[in-house]
Parts: C-alpha cells; structure tokens; sequence
C-alpha cells in the first residue's frame, strides 16, 4: 500500500462520519477514500447500491448513506404496499423487528451470523458460505455473510449485511428512483412499518446500461435502534463476471422481507458497534466564530479569512492572500470522553511529538511541494485535522498547517 492510500485508510477510519464528513466531489484524497469505501461495503457486506438511482458509501468507519438522485416516487412504481404477513415457502414467518432489549452480547462470530442467516433461507445446496461477526479484528462495526444457495434450480449468489446507526444520526435515505425503466428496475416498493422501520423491496438488473441481463434482487431495511439490514441475491453464482444459473433469483420479495424482518436478528444487531464517530460525544462545544477565532490567530500574516461554512465538527475556511485564494478544512473532535472507537487505530503509527501529542502528516500528491493535511490527537484527547483542499491555490506551507493543527489554542468548551 503506498503512502497516500495508507494516509487514506487511517484518516477515514477516525474522521468520518454518516451523512457528514469530507466533500468528495472537491478532493482527490475524499473522493479515493470515497471510492475505497463502496468497494468495500459491497464487498463485505453486500449493503444496497439501488441500481442507477443511489450511491452507497462506507466512508472508513462503516459509516453508510444512500444519496439518492431520484425524485419522488413515479407512476411506473408500483404502489407501496406490505407484502403479504407469514413466509414463503421455506422461510421462516417474518416480524415486524423490535427494539432489543436483552443485554447485547459480548460477542457474535461470523459462524453465527451465517448460521442465522442460513436458517432463514430456503432449503438446498450451499456452497462458498462465509460469515463476519463481532469477532473481527477490524473495527468497524458490522456483520455480513455471504453463500451460493441452489434450490435445485440453479445457482444464486447471496449476501447479507447487518450495521448500526448511532441514535438520532443519519441512516441511509431509502428511495425507489423515479425512472423505473432507465434503471432497468422492474418493482420497487418502500413500506413504512408499524413500529417506524423502512422496508424497501427491489427487483432489477445488476447493470443498468444493457451490458449483461444478471439480475439482482433485494430488501433493505431501515429501523428507529439505527439497525441497517440487508440481503442481495442475484440470478448467478456470482455478482459479476458468471453467466446466468437460473430464470430469477430464488428469495420472492416476500420471501426477502422474511428475512430482513426476522427477530433473530435482534441479538445481532444488539452486538454490533455503532456506525463510525458518536457526533455528540465527540462534538468540542466549537462554534463556527470560535473556531474562525482560532485559526484566524495562527494563519501566517498576510493570509485572512474571507468566508466559513461547516457545522459543529467540521468547517471549511475560505483563505486569501492578495490574488490567490485557498480553501482550509478544519475538523475538531474531543475524544476525551469517548465517542470515537476507531482513533488508536487511526493514530497507531503516527508520529509522537514532545508534548505527547500525535501526529499524521499526508504529503500533497507527485509534482506539487506542499502537504495538505496534518492529524493530530492531543493527550488530553482534542483531535485536530486541517486540510489544505486540492483544487485550489495552496497558500499555507507544511509548518505552518502542523502549527495550526498542534497549536494549543485549540480548546475544548465541552
């Protein structure tokens, strides 16, 4: 791994968060870190991507959003409507998830998970089954497996992925896209049930522009605990590169709700971590003039502040020397009460400075000759990143971005 992408890796980890976090259209490193992350979710736990309409991103933590481009909901959609209450034939009878209110369990292994999973399905061969519990040296929060079932009537690739939101923060936005046909999505429902969870239910095609007729079949849903769970299957042994096994995939829509629904899962998602950073937690008590105070203090003379937007963590500054111009990101977190699970990780080959203080430093990209983001996580657990944007003109040297990051005036109001 070169230096950038571990740079990447680490930095995603730490600073982000659901429905918050770096811009990814004005970064190459966001937009890396951005790609890496959808990679990675569908890789391992086959989270939703709603073909043609929605992006999934799992921006290090295993934060998750779905930013749909759709609008609302046309007339080639089906009406929303439950599907039928009981099972399918071969599955067990769905129900309506609860809040858990056992005490979690210390731990669920990937054998677990797949075994819960497997119990759920249909009966027939299962072949190339894996499974991720709690139990991962990984430390991002969530629980996935993955098999090949057949039926007797062919071969399906099936795959699950079970997360948690922190409470009251963001949770993917289900949407069934407005264009049905440009999609190639040939139903999509989105169910609202009775204790406040969203369902959506799909059937499509793996791809939307024609290249291959692979279908790709689908339930997520959505509950009020922050649960996220998931289920993919598709009309071939694998999601791309196989040829078609079978007519469809073999779970019905009611049958995928059965699955998604079921309360075994409860004892699951009671053991998986929150998603990425508790905001509340970790929020500094920073409002956006005390931060503008700050770094206006410590900016080089000659350069000043001309604009700032963000919210409690994360503010982007508007910089300016005589013609050039420059935008400076500054994320500031207090991880001294917690909150943030995934910081030893992020800062576990740093660099330790005099004071205790340690540091990352991401030099800018072959050809330029400066850097553009310095971390630092202070003992007393204030974490400081400011990052100098590529794409604009950068006015601020690699000293002068580490005195901003490590400066003390850096405080803490809460």
């Amino acid at each position: 791994m070169s230096e950038p992408e571990k740079f990447e890796d680490d930095l995603l980890y730490a600073l982000t968060r659901t429905g918050e976090g770096f811009r990814t259209e004005r970064a190459d490193l966001v937009a890396g870190g951005y790609r890496l992350g959808r990679r990675r979710w569908r890789r391992r736990s086959a989270a939703a991507v709603v073909s043609g309409a929605a992006a999934l991103a799992l921006v290090g933590t295993g934060a998750v959003y779905l930013t749909s481009v759709g609008g609302k909901d046309a007339g080639t959609v089906r009406a929303a409507s439950a599907p039928a209450a009981g099972a399918a034939s071969g599955v067990a009878a769905a129900a309506t998830p609860t809040s858990v209110k056992s005490a979690a369990p210390a731990v669920v292994s990937g054998d677990e998970v797949l075994a819960t999973f497997r119990a759920l399905l249909p009966k027939g061969e299962i072949t190339e089954a894996t499974g991720r519990g709690t139990d991962s040296e990984e430390p991002d929060g969530f629980a996935s497996a993955s098999l090949v079932l057949d039926d007797g009537q062919g071969k399906s690739l099936i795959q699950l992925g079970v997360q948690k939101d922190h409470p009251k923060q963001a949770q993917q936005q289900l949407q069934c896209p407005s264009d049905l046909k440009a999609s190639r999505i040939d139903a999509c429902t989105l169910t609202a049930l009775p204790d406040g969870s969203k369902l959506l239910l799909q059937q499509g095609h793996e791809y939307s522009d024609s290249r291959a007729d692979t279908k790709e079949w689908f339930a997520i849903l959505t509950g009020p605990d922050g649960r996220s769970i998931s289920v993919h299957e598709w009309n071939a042994a694998k999601e791309k590169g196989a040829p078609d096994s079978r007519p469809n995939p073999p779970l019905t829509l009611d049958q995928l709700k059965a699955v998604v629904t079921d309360k075994s899962w409860d004892r699951i998602v009671a053991a998986i971590k929150y998603n990425g950073v508790d905001e509340a937690a970790v929020d500094p008590g920073l409002s956006l003039p005390d931060r503008e105070a700050v770094l206006a203090g410590l900016l080089p003379q000659g350069v000043t502040v001309t604009g700032r937007h963000g919210d409690p963590l994360t503010a982007d500054f508007d910089l300016a020397q005589g013609q050039a111009s420059s935008v400076l990101e500054v994320k500031v977190e207090n991880w001294a009460h917690g909150g943030n699970p995934m910081g030893e990780r992020a800062f576990k080959d740093a660099t330790t400075l005099p004071d205790g203080s340690r540091i990352l430093v991401n030099d800018a990209p072959a050809g330029t000759s400066k850097p553009y983001a310095v971390n630092v996580l202070r003992k007393d657990g204030l974490a400081v990143l400011v990052y100098q944007l590529p794409g604009s003109q950068p006015l601020l040297t690699s000293e002068q971005l580490k005195a901003i990051a490590t400066s003390p005036a850096w405080k803490a109001k809460k």
